[in-house]
């Protein structure tokens, strides 16, 4: 079992956290860097393999990291010169892939079971699984539905359930055939070409725990909540 780890961003939304070190390896709770609890819940769901993207600090990275043996894991890495999208990194490995591999973004905290997201994606067929969970979106304004000039619906500050990504994939290698390598490529851009192609990607639901670290807020949530969740997230690590 084989994962792609995305660390080349900037983290320029979590400045000033990231000035000195990349987003991968900030600190949550007891100094665990969030790269470090991934790869454990990697290792602990069965991988054996891991490729990192790294880019922007990313010496630092392949510092801390190794060759991933003290997970149990063999890590290997890809540098990313330019910005190449989501999916765009993932163009000049595909010959170092196995069919069926996962893709995750480096900076979320989750109690999702990477392996089984594998699993589910072999049996499924589809060419991308796409990890989903349901947000709760909050609208700061009065939102009106008009008909030919006329206001025929009102709602005060609304609030809308979605499924959203949650940056954690499902990939099969053909999927990226027709893609040019060095190129860059994002995740909506390949999920749009598959529905237009009448491919759809499959939808893998998750109802547990997930944060994205984007923001410094959610960098202090995932702090403040990282102790009374440490058993669940590291549970078998």
């Amino acid at each position: 079992m084989h994962a792609v780890i995305l660390a080349g961003g900037k983290g320029v939304r979590l400045r000033p956290y990231t000035t000195a070190l990349p987003k991968p390896l900030v600190p949550i709770g007891d100094q665990h860097a969030i790269l470090e609890i991934v790869l454990r819940q990697l290792s602990t769901s069965g991988f054996t393999h891991c490729t990192l993207a790294i880019g922007h600090l990313g010496e630092i990275i392949r510092a801390f990291v190794g060759d991933g043996s003290q997970w149990g894991m063999e890590v290997d890495y890809a540098t990313e010169e330019s910005p190449l999208g989501t999916m765009g990194p993932l163009l000049s490995l595909r010959e170092r892939l196995p069919e069926h591999f996962l893709v995750m973004n480096g900076d979320i905290l989750t109690d999702l079971d990477y392996g089984d997201v594998l699993r589910r994606h072999r049996e499924s067929g589809a060419p991308l699984t796409i990890a989903t969970y349901e947000r709760k979106v909050h609208i700061d304004f009065g939102v009106l539905t008009t008909d030919d000039s006329k206001v025929v619906a009102f709602t005060e500050k609304p609030s809308m359930d979605c499924r959203v990504s949650m940056g954690v994939y499902g990939l099969s290698r053909d999927t990226l055939a027709d893609y040019t390598p060095g190129l860059p490529l994002g995740f909506d851009e390949l999920v749009l070409d598959l529905l237009n192609s009448g491919r759809p990607p499959h939808a893998y639901d998750f109802d547990g725990y997930w944060l994205d670290i984007g923001r410094p807020d959610d960098y202090d949530r995932a702090n403040a909540e990282f102790t009374s969740r440490k058993n669940l997230l590291l549970k078998g690590a």
